[in-house]
């Protein structure tokens, strides 16, 4: 007969967790959060696309995706301004894009490079100015292209040669640093030895840095293309007619008084402004985990 002392001494069994407990703890739970978020963020694009489709226009309308297919809105953008707000966007973002991979890349080539007098001051400036947020700078920014109009009116107000400026401008610091980093990762003996053959500084920066640094230089020439392609405040600051409108500054008017707010309309106006963006992510996807990881390290 067991006693009560047998039975608190007898080992207790342990439960150990089966295969399949042991699968949903260390792998299931990665596909539900993985599904989670594709929901989160492919739900919003999926509801622009169907609400472009709907003849409505409206956004009670586009309740029940893909239940009105109609091409009316995107045929109704001809009727506006807004090809002519593509034209503009995509010439500010190119050469906001082109400006700020050269200023960046002849900037951080100097501060990697050589050693002159103020080189760490330069260094840290830059570094305090980038933690300004740029909404100090709004004010101070139109009442310069005020005073430069009156003497170079293609660098005052509603000029978008002033717009790239000032977008040059604001991402020159960023775009040193993040480059900065990727230059020092170059070895100088590539420097030196094309100095001993008889290289002038712009050779070796041209022919030998450049191709060396391409991932870095995909890196910034997307970001800019992307920055001053979402930005509104400046454009909406600098640019006043609206035939020099960019598709920010252009599309934010039809949807900015809710009671005749244009939803299908900007919503296809919204889905054809995204081609862009897609095909330069998509031709420059391969150089952007590199350059992003090469430009963060300290040199």
């Amino acid at each position: 007969m067991t006693t009560v002392e047998e039975v608190a001494q007898a080992p207790r069994k342990v439960r150990t967790p089966t295969k399949r407990s042991r699968w949903f703890i260390e792998v299931a739970w990665k596909y539900v959060l993985a599904v989670v978020v594709v929901f989160i963020a492919a739900f919003p694009l999926v509801f622009v696309l169907s609400a472009s489709f709907a003849s409505r226009g409206s956004l009670s309308g586009s309740s029940r995706l893909f239940s009105d297919l109609s091409l009316v809105n995107y045929q109704a953008l001809g009727d506006t301004l807004y090809w002519t707000w593509v034209v503009n966007t995509l010439e500010v973002c190119i050469a906001t894009a082109i400006g700020a991979t050269l200023m960046g890349a002849a900037a951080a080539y100097a501060f990697s490079r050589f050693r002159f007098r103020g080189r760490r001051t330069s260094l840290t400036s830059l570094l305090i100015i980038q933690m300004f947020p740029q909404t100090v700078a709004f004010i101070a920014v139109f009442l310069l292209l005020i005073a430069l109009g009156n003497v170079i009116p293609a660098l005052g107000l509603n000029s978008k040669i002033a717009l790239v400026c000032v977008y040059l401008g604001g991402a020159l610091g960023a775009n040193t640093f993040l480059m900065y980093g990727f230059f020092n990762s170059i070895p100088t003996e590539i420097d030196e030895a094309a100095k001993i053959d008889g290289a002038t500084h712009a050779q070796t920066f041209w022919r030998l840095i450049m191709p060396l640094v391409t991932p870095i230089l995909a890196v910034v020439g997307l970001l800019g293309f992307i920055s001053a392609f979402g930005d509104f405040i400046l454009a909406r600051i600098v640019l006043v007619k609206q035939e020099n409108w960019t598709l920010a500054v252009g599309m934010y008017g039809w949807v900015s008084d809710q009671l005749v707010a244009k939803w299908g309309l900007f919503a296809a106006g919204a889905v054809i402004a995204s081609l862009p963006i897609l095909v330069l992510f998509l031709a420059l996807q391969r150089y952007i985990v590199g350059g992003l990881s090469s430009g963060s390290v300290k040199g």
